[in-house]
């Protein structure tokens, strides 16, 4: 038994190894149990968020190399909601606001923190719509662990040539430009305006408008994004780029595909990019139409890791299979693709395509991404394969702490959003028990939710309406806000079979189809007592499906005999 243990704690540790990225997902920090006014202010639709829509920011930014500093200004098109005077405006320290002017009237603000408080001298009445923009500068803060700990990455190619990124999920847009910075509000469009030295070339959202050279031997890239798009997704990448284009026949028809990589790269790039094909072909079967063919789709080299910037997604992964080299599933599946391409790309249909309205259900955007490389998987080598690897996933769990974070102070949800999620999901459609209706379940939610912020709980029950003869309301209580992995307790005594859930909320039903001597059944074990099967004789073998992901404990005891705390 000593040895067995020292086994699976080896595999753990290995595990963890070569997950650096839900290591720092999930270790990254310290989560709170206590919050500050500031964490309301960021994390919250306060009143002064409430009462105006974000509709259109036209931003501008020039970015300056040597001394690492950007300066520029966003024009906010808003719709008034409901009455308000005071308007609240994000932009982290140490970035500057140098004015904000609506009509020809600079407007008085006050700073508290990394929240600007504007001052509106006149509110366009309820359902009008208003214009003011916002002068900012200053030296953004220099990314330390990109994309987890971002903003902005100041690197050179190995030709010297500047090699510049923005990455900002955790931290927010607001790490370098203003705006709401609150994820239940986005722009319905964009445009992104970037001015840089003449020798490097500015690529960001959406599709190319224009490119102006300007008297100061700096050319001006302007990009436009016309779909809704969230904060964190909009991104500048700069560098001495050498591109190309292609055309994926797509299910809404052909589908613009740029490429955007450093020269040296370009020749390995055009074979290894080749996966983003595969990619659709995969995620389009099961998640529907690519929800930005209006926008196109890029894949971008940085100078980190990469992250799922809308219809702009980028790349670090070294042209290497799996995760930089290496199979989070330590299953060999993992090695059959490259991670960040098809993990990222996958965030278009889940993170851009549908977002968390807080980020306390970070869950939706990295459970449903996780989820969609075995999806890729078994698209293209087979359902066992997919469902193998899935599995594999599950050594990174830690169960530690429950999926969803407290709403309303911009507390993102455990690192165990991405493999838990995952596993849960995986669990779902096991208990579903039918392939196409589970893949109706996830087109739908694209196609039902499409452009909109959602909540756990809108997508809670959207898959609860749609799985027949079973509630799943406890199911997702379990899963999502409580730590523990439910215990699928059982003793065998001759021909019967006892059993229980034990370490699950109340309630907890989660059924259970095993094999009996070669027959399927289906076994509805409670939290409430002990239940009892008929095997039908002492030497009928049993086998529980090892899809769902529970945890299963075999009691040494008659539990009818032992004593409380046994087994």
């Amino acid at each position: 038994m000593k040895n067995c243990h020292r086994a699976v704690h080896l595999v753990l540790a290995l595990a963890l190894v070569f997950s650096p990225m839900l290591l720092q997902a999930q270790f990254g920090k310290k989560k709170k149990t206590t919050f500050t006014r500031e964490d309301s202010l960021r994390g919250s639709v306060t009143p002064e968020r409430a009462w105006w829509d974000m509709t259109h920011c036209a931003l501008e930014v020039k970015v300056n190399p040597e001394d690492k500093t950007i300066s520029g200004q966003n024009t906010i098109t808003f719709k008034t909601l409901s009455e308000g005077q005071r308007m609240q405006l994000d932009l982290q320290e140490p970035m500057e606001i140098e004015g904000v002017v609506m009509g020809e009237k600079e407007l008085k603000y006050e700073r508290e923190g990394d929240v600007f408080f504007v001052e509106m001298e006149e509110v366009p009445g309820e359902g009008e719509s208003g214009q003011l923009t916002v002068k900012f500068k200053g030296k953004p803060r220099i990314a330390k662990m990109p994309p987890w700990d971002g903003a902005f990455s100041w690197r050179k190619d190995k030709k010297g040539d500047y090699f510049i990124a923005t990455s900002c999920q955790g931290m927010g847009a607001s790490a370098w430009w203003p705006l709401k910075d609150h994820p239940y509000d986005e722009p319905d469009s964009l445009s992104i305006a970037i001015t840089v030295p003449k020798k490097l070339q500015a690529v960001a959202n959406g599709r190319l408008r224009s490119v102006v050279k300007n008297k100061d031997k700096t050319t001006t890239y302007t990009w436009a994004v016309t779909s809704p798009i969230n904060a964190y997704g909009v991104n500048i990448n700069i560098a001495n780029y050498r591109d190309w284009t292609s055309t994926y026949e797509g299910e809404k028809g052909p589908l613009d595909c740029h490429f955007f990589v450093l020269k040296d790269n370009y020749d390995k790039a055009q074979e290894h990019f080749q996966q983003v094909d595969q990619m659709f072909e995969a995620f389009e079967h099961w998640f529907g139409p690519y929800p930005f063919y209006e926008d196109g789709y890029k894949l971008v080299e940085v100078p980190y890791l990469g992250m799922e910037h809308q219809s702009s997604v980028t790349y670090g992964n070294k042209y290497k299979m799996g995760y930089l080299g290496r199979d989070l599933s330590m299953t060999g599946y993992g090695l059959k693709f490259d991670y960040i391409i098809v993990h990222e790309s996958g965030h278009e249909w889940f993170a851009n395509n549908i977002t968390h309205s807080d980020v306390a259900d970070f869950w939706i955007h990295e459970g449903f991404t996780q989820y969609s490389e075995a999806l890729f998987v078994e698209y293209h080598y087979g359902k066992e394969a997919g469902a193998e690897y899935v599995r594999g996933l599950r050594f990174s769990i830690n169960n530690r702490e429950p999926l969803i974070s407290p709403y309303d102070v911009n507390e993102t949800g455990s690192g165990d959003s991405y493999a838990k999620g995952a596993n849960m999901l995986h669990t779902l459609r096991t208990v579903l028990n039918d392939d196409e209706a589970w893949r109706e379940i996830l087109r739908g939610i694209n196609r039902d939710f499409y452009h909109q912020t959602v909540s756990s709980a809108q997508i809670e029950a959207y898959i609860n309406a749609r799985i027949p003869n079973y509630n799943a309301a406890k199911f997702f209580d379990q899963y999502l806000r409580d730590p523990r992995l439910p215990v699928f307790a059982y003793y065998r005594d001759g021909a019967t079979l006892k059993y229980q859930y034990q370490g699950a909320v109340d309630g907890f039903d989660l059924p259970l189809r095993m094999k009996v001597g070669g027959e399927e059944r289906v076994l509805n074990p409670g939290t409430e007592g002990w239940q009892e099967m008929d095997l039908g004789d002492a030497e009928t073998t049993f086998e529980v499906n090892k899809d769902y992901y529970v945890r299963w404990l075999k009691v040494k005891k008659d539990p009818e005999e032992a004593k409380e705390g046994e087994g």
